[in-house]
């Protein structure tokens, strides 16, 4: 029900009354786009405080949950640029290897360095530009990193 309003009507701005201190339905209803969550146990005050906070743009929400979230986009701050980073290469439909081979090369090692550094030969290295170098219709390594950064993530130097 939260959702098709949040997502149906966003300008709304939605405050949930008589909550339980439940993290999960917390961290659910702010997902959803819910502005105040108040517990069970919120006076009187605290309930025309929070209605005239969200009116006025604000979020208010209970200390524990409060920093439950801070943990929460903590969590997914240090996930994200792994997720991100597969899906730019997904998109390429490269192995693991090979995006390895492609962060290296955007740091600006050479074939020789990104061998030390793999443990490889550098013919292997070598390979594995090539073919990733046909498979994206290139005709050079820095361009392989170009269009992967123009994919709008990685790598980064």
């Amino acid at each position: 029900m939260i959702q098709g309003l949040c997502e149906e009507a966003p300008e709304i701005k939605t405050v949930l009354f008589g909550m339980d201190e439940n993290t999960d339905s917390f961290l659910k209803a702010v997902q959803l786009g819910v502005r105040g969550y108040l517990l069970k146990d919120a006076s009187s005050a605290e309930i025309i405080s929070a209605v005239r906070g969200v009116a006025d743009g604000e979020a208010v929400c209970p200390p524990k949950l409060c920093l439950a979230l801070f943990h929460c986009v903590k969590q997914e701050r240090q996930y994200k640029p792994e997720m991100a980073d597969q899906l730019a290469f997904a998109k390429f439909g490269m192995t693991y290897r090979q995006r390895q081979l492609i962060t290296l090369v955007a740091r600006g090692l050479t074939t020789k360095e990104i061998a030390a550094k793999l443990n490889l030969s550098q013919y292997t290295v070598k390979n594995h530009m090539y073919r990733i170098m046909k498979q994206m219709a290139v005709r050079s390594r820095y361009e392989v990193v170009d269009m992967v950064r123009a994919s709008g993530n990685y790598p980064d130097t």
